[in-house]
C-alpha cells in the first residue's frame, strides 16, 4: 500500500476542522501520516512539512477541507502510472452554508463567474487529464519525488503557488489529473467583504505568478480591462460607450437565470447580479495592483517561524 503524507497548513493557534473527517478514512492506519504546519506563510509551511514527510505521495489539504472516507484509496490508485505527478478534485460549497455563501459558490461554479476555473468548484464530468486551471491547493496530491524535483512551491507566491508549480510540471511533460469524485467540502467566505478581499488576493496572486513566468492566458486580464473601462465611463461623451456595460448586465442576468434553473437555489441565485461584478472587479483590481506592486519592488514571503506538528505518524498506534 502506497504511503501518504497529508499536509495541512494553519495559522498560529487556528482550528484544524479537517482532522475530524480524516478520522473516518478507510485507508490503512499505518499507511498515512498527518502533518499540521503552523505559520504565517502557507507556501513555506507546506514546503517544510514536505521536507519532513515520509510518504510517497503528498496530499495537501486546507485546515477546513472536509474529505470523504475513500479519498486516499481513490487518489493513490492514479500513481500506479509513473507519468502522473498530481491528482486533485474540486472544492464544493457545503449544503449547510448560508445563503450568501451559497451565492459565492454559485458564482465560482458559473461560466460567467469562474470561467475556465469553474470546475474547481463544481462536480462535473469524468476523471481527466488537465492543467492547473482545474486543480486547487485545498484538495491536491502530488508525487513526493516530483514535488521535490521541482523544488516545491515558490514561497514568494500566495495564493497561486500551486498554479505556478503545476505549470512547471506540465512543461516537463508530467501528467495532471482532475477527478470530480475526489471532491472535498469547504465553506465559502462568511460575508461580502471577506469575499471581495479573497478575490482581490486571487488577482494579486495571479499577477505575481505572471511576473514570475508561471503562465497565464488572455482571459485573466479581462476583469482588469473591464475595471479600467468602468473607470473611463465618466469621461465618455457618446451613448455608444455604454454598450459594453449594457452587454455585461445582460450576460449577468442570463447566467443568474441559468444558475437558478440549473441548481434550483432561488435565494442564492437572486444575489448573483451583485456577486458577479464584485467578483470580476475585485479580481481585476487585485491583478492591476499586483502587476504594479510586484513589477516595481521585489517582495519576499512573510517572515515568521513554522512549527510542524505530527498529529498522526506511520508508527502511531495509540490513536489521535
Amino acid at each position: 500500500m502506497m504511503k501518504v503524507s497529508i499536509i495541512i497548513p494553519v495559522k498560529p493557534g487556528g482550528e484544524v476542522r479537517a482532522l475530524a473527517p480524516l478520522r473516518m478514512t478507510d485507508y490503512p492506519y499505518d499507511s498515512y501520516e498527518i502533518l499540521v504546519a503552523e505559520g504565517k506563510c502557507p507556501s513555506r509551511q507546506r514546503n517544510q512539512a514536505a521536507d519532513m514527510a515520509g510518504g510517497e505521495v503528498l496530499y495537501f489539504l486546507d485546515d477546513d477541507s472536509l474529505v470523504a472516507p475513500g479519498f486516499l484509496r481513490r487518489a493513490t490508485a492514479y500513481y500506479e502510472a509513473s507519468s502522473i505527478a498530481a491528482v486533485g478534485g474540486p472544492s464544493l460549497t457545503p449544503p449547510d452554508n448560508g445563503i450568501m455563501q451559497q451565492a459565492f459558490g454559485l458564482a465560482f461554479a458559473s461560466p460567467f463567474g469562474g470561467g475556465g476555473v469553474r470546475h474547481r468548484y463544481r462536480k462535473w464530468g469524468d476523471a481527466r487529464e488537465t492543467g492547473d486551471h482545474e486543480l486547487i491547493l485545498c484538495n491536491l496530491s502530488m508525487r513526493a519525488s516530483d514535488f521535490r524535483a521541482a523544488g516545491g512551491f515558490d514561497r514568494r507566491l500566495y495564493p497561486n503557488e500551486e498554479n505556478e508549480l503545476l505549470v512547471r510540471m506540465k512543461r516537463k511533460g508530467l501528467t495532471l489529473i482532475h477527478d470530480p469524485d475526489l471532491a472535498v467540502f469547504r465553506s465559502q467566505r462568511p460575508n461580502f467583504g471577506a469575499f471581495v478581499r479573497q478575490l482581490f488576493g486571487y488577482g494579486r496572486g495571479r499577477a505575481q505568478q505572471i511576473l514570475l513566468g508561471g503562465g497565464s492566458g488572455i482571459v485573466n486580464f479581462v476583469p482588469a480591462v473591464f475595471l479600467l473601462y468602468l473607470l473611463s465611463l465618466p469621461f465618455a461623451d457618446k451613448p455608444v460607450y455604454y454598450l459594453p456595460l449594457l452587454c455585461y448586465l445582460g450576460i449577468s442576468l442570463f447566467f443568474t437565470v441559468y444558475a437558478l434553473i440549473e441548481t434550483g437555489k432561488t435565494a442564492p441565485a437572486l444575489i448573483l447580479p451583485a456577486v458577479f461584478p464584485a467578483l470580476h472587479l475585485a479580481y481585476g483590481a487585485g491583478l492591476l495592483w499586483g502587476l504594479l506592486r510586484f513589477g516595481i519592488v521585489t517582495h519576499d514571503s512573510p517572515a515568521g517561524d513554522v512549527t510542524i506538528r505530527r498529529v498522526k505518524g506511520f508508527e502511531d498506534a495509540d490513536g489521535w
